[in-house]
């Protein structure tokens, strides 16, 4: 018989909700480059071990398209485990925003799926990376 161990994050993902999707038509087909903005805010609910976390992409095709996706996941500790307060931080900060952003990833494509419009597939992103620089 085989022993398999079952991990299970302590890091729950309550809700998520799209706070904002914006695509706005600026001309037909252009050879020039999507341009990304991509940014995070974290805040915790005050007295309580509830966060939001809201990830902003902006993508720029100049001369085609902009558009506008603001993705908010609601998150919380299980009760049951004590966790030190740097440990939450690092979860919090780099898993939460690895948990969102296929949603994004997601989203991008859906939108960008038009008639004239070349469909947009999202590269899989080092969150590390982009949380440093």
């Amino acid at each position: 018989m085989e022993n398999k161990e079952t991990f299970q994050s302590v890091l729950q993902l309550d809700k998520i909700v799209f706070d904002k999707i914006e695509f706005k038509r600026l001309g037909f087909s252009s050879e020039k480059e999507l341009e990304l903005e991509i940014q995070s805010n974290i805040s915790q609910k005050q007295n309580a071990e509830i966060y939001r976390v809201t990830l902003i992409l902006k993508g720029n095709k100049p001369e085609e398209y902009i558009f506008e996706i603001s993705l908010t996941g609601f998150f919380s500790f299980e009760a049951e485990n004590i966790i030190q307060e740097e440990l939450k931080n690092t979860l919090v900060t780099k898993n939460a925003i690895a948990i969102l952003m296929p949603y994004l990833r997601s989203e991008v494509s859906l939108l960008t799926a038009q008639p004239g419009i070349e469909c947009v597939v999202l590269p899989a992103f080092n969150i590390n990376k982009i949380l440093e620089d």
